[in-house]
């Protein structure tokens, strides 16, 4: 299997997996959690949670914050959005209103960027 670029492949391989799964629906439940505390919620030994982890971390679905010897992950406000557009765009119809809004909104940002809309 080829590697890809395109984050909402990265994105959803990433959740694709039983145990990081787990973990984003931990992360989901708290604001943050340190990495000591992931082997409860998963049955898996700490060398196993660490690579969940950097793959979830290379598919910017967490973030990490390193306070003295521990380091704690959250979930990446980013991701969270685009899997909300994504689950939007998904929906029966959804994708139709989606591109819709997008054309829509370029209009508008062109006319903008032109000087050609008034109040």
């Amino acid at each position: 299997m080829t590697r890809t670029t395109d984050p909402d492949v990265r994105l959803l391989a990433a959740l694709g997996d039983p145990v990081r799964l787990a973990i984003v629906r931990q992360l989901a439940a708290y604001a943050e959690v340190c990495a000591c505390d992931f082997t409860d919620c998963c049955d898996v030994r700490q060398p196993t949670v660490s690579h969940h982890l950097r793959v979830l971390r290379e598919a910017g679905v967490v973030e990490t914050e390193r306070r003295g010897n521990s380091i704690f992950y959250r979930l990446a406000p980013a991701a969270t959005a685009r899997l909300a557009t994504l689950t939007r765009e998904l929906a029966v119809g959804g994708g139709v209103d989606a591109i819709q809004h997008r054309i829509e909104r370029a209009g508008q940002i062109g006319q903008l960027v032109m000087g050609r809309r008034h109040r």
